[in-house]
């Protein structure tokens, strides 16, 4: 389909993007290596310090590097994913945690050119009072939704600026077809 100068172009049906931070592979890594240093610490000692201390040490290990890693490895990207009923939001590889927000539930998008995790107390999805809720995996652009309850919902994702034109064409009412 050709358009003119000046023509709109049509919205795609299903309007997709993400946000990655690499630094939370390097986080995950340290996860890893806790974990590592759990089971070689249970297969490798002598028990002869008790078995209690060294159960504490590998558990305490294990349990460490497990959070650490899931707790990063949910956090290494966010997809957004927006159709013509619903905003949808993704992280990680499993892609929880998910929220699902109809359109009919937003009142507005803005672009945000500076989201940065220090304002909002750390990478990962983060709740401020003062500021709403967020899904925020790197420093940089990202979508502010304005919801109809009041409240906001923050996304950081590349062609954040994209992402608002498409979610506010959607929430313009549609133009009546030709009568027939």
């Amino acid at each position: 389909m050709r358009h003119r100068r000046g023509e709109s172009t049509p919205q795609p049906d299903v309007w997709t993007g993400r946000a990655t931070n690499r630094v939370q592979w390097f986080l995950a890594l340290i996860g890893a290596a806790c974990m590592a240093l759990g089971i070689a610490l249970a297969v490798e000692s002598a028990w002869e310090s008790g078995v209690a201390p060294l159960a504490m040490a590998v558990v305490g290990c294990i349990a460490a590097g497990l959070l650490v890693l899931f707790g990063t490895l949910a956090f290494v990207h966010v997809a957004l994913r927006v159709d013509e009923e619903c905003l949808e939001v993704r992280c990680g590889h499993i892609g929880l945690p998910r929220r699902r927000i109809p359109l009919s539930h937003v009142a507005g998008a803005e672009f945000a050119p500076h989201v940065t995790p220090r304002h909002w107390g750390g990478w990962g999805y983060r709740w401020r009072p003062e500021k709403g809720t967020a899904v925020v995996v790197r420093r940089g652009e990202g979508v502010v939704l304005r919801l109809w309850d009041g409240h906001t919902f923050t996304i950081t994702v590349d062609d954040a600026e994209v992402a608002v034109q498409v979610i506010k064409d959607r929430l313009r009412p549609k133009a009546p077809g030709p009568a027939h």
